[in-house]
């Protein structure tokens, strides 16, 4: 990212870099406009199939937003564009003000504050469920660091919060693989809450759950919104509408429709193309 006095931010304001950083590599956005994420203009093509056809989207500071949409719709591309996965052909997006996400590597943006939960939990299986989080920590992670470093005790009071926040625990020394599907996904969302993100991009997290799992993600999920922005693809309809304040619809890579779980289920548009109505 360009460290001149003056940068073009989003939907063209000239803007000034807050000079605040998250770590010694990680610039901290401006969140002055109340958006944490600008998605603007952007399309994607593969093999001439726009996944992403004119995509623009805003996410508020602190809110939680539900996207959804039928497959093909381009939900994931998005994510991918967002977190530097894929470059898309055409347009922009900002992690606030300042910050351009599409001049940076995926490990730069995630450690700028942008962290993603892919369907399928990735934990250490043979680790324990304390020694997932220990690892996940935002710190030095040489192997040599992790091998013979000591905890301090802001470090294990982090560990002990997150372990309350997912309800972890009492599972804190048993091992990662013998949780449950529910518990590997609330380990993977502690993992990344231990690298204390602004924005969290969770894919399909109630998958294959239980339905006392699905009633504790709707929970988990809805008490982190506020402290972190939080972005939830999902296909269960029922579950978007426990947690969503508001909705947004993609088809055919772009917004078709957006507002309220009841103003997007009552869309005309929705309902032909997505509702099947």
């Amino acid at each position: 990212m360009s460290t001149s006095p003056a940068t073009t931010g989003p939907i063209g304001l000239r803007t000034k870099p807050t000079g605040k950083r998250r770590s010694t590599n990680a610039p901290s956005p401006d969140l002055s406009h109340n958006i944490i994420l600008y998605v603007e203009g952007v399309t994607k093509s593969f093999d001439g199939f726009k996944a992403l056809n004119d995509l623009s989207l805003y996410i508020e500071t602190g809110e939680l937003r539900c996207v959804i949409g039928p497959n093909g719709a381009g939900k994931t591309t998005m994510m991918d564009v967002i977190t530097g996965k894929t470059q898309p052909d055409t347009g922009s997006v900002w992690f606030g003000q300042t910050i351009d996400l599409l001049g940076m590597s995926e490990p730069e943006i995630a450690q700028a504050g942008i962290g993603r939960k892919f369907q399928k939990p990735t934990v250490f299986p043979e680790h324990s469920v304390f020694e997932n989080l220990e690892l996940a920590m935002a710190c030095d992670k040489s192997v040599w660091k992790i091998l013979f470093a000591k905890l301090n005790a802001a470090q294990r009071e982090r560990i002990d919060e997150v372990l309350g926040i997912i309800g972890l625990k009492d599972h804190r020394y048993g091992k990662a693989g013998a949780l449950s599907h529910g518990q590997k996904q609330w380990l993977e969302i502690g993992m990344l809450l231990m690298q204390d993100p602004l924005v969290l991009l969770v894919d399909e997290p109630v998958a294959g759950m239980t339905p006392q799992e699905t009633e504790r993600t709707a929970e988990l999920l809805v008490s982190l919104a506020g402290k972190h922005s939080v972005v939830v693809v999902e296909h269960d309809m029922n579950f978007v509408r426990s947690i969503a304040r508001k909705v947004t619809v993609l088809h055919e890579g772009h917004v078709l429709a957006e507002g309220t779980m009841d103003e997007v289920q009552n869309d005309p548009q929705v309902k032909r193309v997505y509702l099947g109505e």
